[in-house]
């Protein structure tokens, strides 16, 4: 009897894991033969658009924010910089380039959520058409406000940019990494999803909505993967976002150790606080009868890439041994099959996009980044999420 629960315990997980790969592939080879090109939406005219920029902290960064962003604006365009609970001269700096800005104190209710939900409020006298969100440390590549702006007026849904980190020259292996993982997250598969005619998952920064959309939505909470959560309620109640390849945003990855550490955990302990609701979402009936809600709940239950590695690998060795102990071969096979479709699928993404962030001298160093990773998974699963907004150190060291 306890050889057949582990025949099948072996099978269930090796069909569990199989799922998320091809996933993960079949998004990849989608997405990864598709060049950017520039909507189609002229024949309309450019909607009024309020770009909203939380901030916490920014001194250092908001005046380039803002003034990137003052370059892509027209007449009647508003821009709002949310100083959210700030003890330095954020609100200061900004209202100084011509900003509005609103302030809010409130030691309790921190973070971006409840930023945005502010700006909203600010807004509601006198709503634009379309609602852009930027972060404080990001710039819009030229003509990224138009596309934003364009395919949310034209679709009346809301859009996600092309949201892309860069790496320092000469990073070190967790920053190329961390950009190739970027790329592969908030490009490639978000082509890929667009080109099988699927929504996207809203990734962060250069979101834009119609006004009509947002004003209802559920904006105040302090969600650490908000963006994404905000997505997929969107697309629960029927406004699935769309994905905007020709709006390019960007932004670096902190310089600091600190800064990367801080910024990766909190990314990290908001996924898998968000996995647990979406597992449940999946025995409801009423998911499968949202397409495009469904999409993106599969999608987002797609594990990082380090930690799918990791599992593929384990249930390789572990199919193994009971193959060879006299279990059954087929857990095993679909284990191989598993770990050649992810090994591909990474390799022709870097080999076509990659080679770039990642050059192929630094793949060797690449085990031992996993290995720093994976020391953290188990405290990022186990402890309590933190809510609390806590700004990226993005200081500059002498090295990176």
């Amino acid at each position: 009897m306890s050889h057949y629960l582990l025949n099948s315990a072996a099978i269930l997980l090796s069909i569990a894991l199989l799922i998320p790969t091809a996933v993960l592939a079949v998004e990849c080879v989608a997405g990864s033969f598709r060049s950017r090109r520039k909507l189609q939406h002229r024949e309309i005219l450019r909607p009024t658009v309020a770009i909203i920029v939380p901030a916490h902290n920014e001194e250092l960064q908001i005046l380039d924010a803002v003034r990137n962003i003052q370059s892509q604006m027209y007449q009647g365009d508003r821009l709002i910089v949310v100083a959210d609970n700030c003890s330095d001269l954020t609100a200061s700096l900004a209202r100084d380039a011509d900003a509005e800005v609103v302030e809010r104190f409130d030691a309790v209710n921190r973070g971006k959520g409840y930023a945005l939900d502010a700006g909203i409020r600010h807004l509601a006298n006198a709503p634009p058409d379309v609602v852009v969100v930027v972060d404080a440390d990001c710039w819009l590549e030229p003509g990224a406000l138009d596309e934003l702006a364009y395919m949310t007026a034209a679709t009346n849904r809301p859009s996600q940019s092309s949201y892309l980190m860069i790496a320092p020259r000469n990073a070190r292996i967790n920053l190329a990494v961390s950009e190739f993982a970027f790329l592969l997250k908030n490009r490639i598969r978000l082509l890929g999803l667009s080109k099988l005619g699927l929504p996207a998952q809203l990734t962060g920064s250069g979101m834009a909505f119609p006004w009509a959309v947002l004003q209802n939505a559920q904006l105040a909470n302090g969600n650490l993967v908000e963006d994404m959560k905000l997505g997929l309620d969107l697309a629960r109640a029927g406004h699935a976002p769309l994905f905007c390849d020709a709006a390019v945003v960007k932004s670096t990855f902190p310089y600091s150790r600190d800064g990367l550490r801080t910024q990766a955990s909190r990314w990290d302990a908001g996924r898998f606080a968000l996995t647990r609701s979406l597992l449940s979402a999946l025995t409801s009936a009423g998911t499968f009868r949202k397409r495009d809600y469904l999409a993106l709940v599969i999608d987002a239950l797609v594990p990082p890439l380090t930690l799918q590695a990791v599992l593929l690998f384990l249930a390789l060795m572990a199919s193994a041994g009971l193959a060879a102990s006299g279990a059954l071969d087929f857990p095993l096979l679909i284990c191989i099959v598993n770990v050649l479709i992810f090994s591909m699928t990474l390799i022709v993404i870097w080999w076509f996009h990659g080679r770039t962030a990642l050059p192929l001298r630094t793949v060797i160093q690449i085990p031992g980044y996993v290995a720093g990773k994976l020391k953290l998974y188990p405290q990022h699963i186990l402890a309590p999420v933190n809510a609390q907004w806590v700004r990226t150190n993005r200081d500059r060291p002498t090295s990176v």
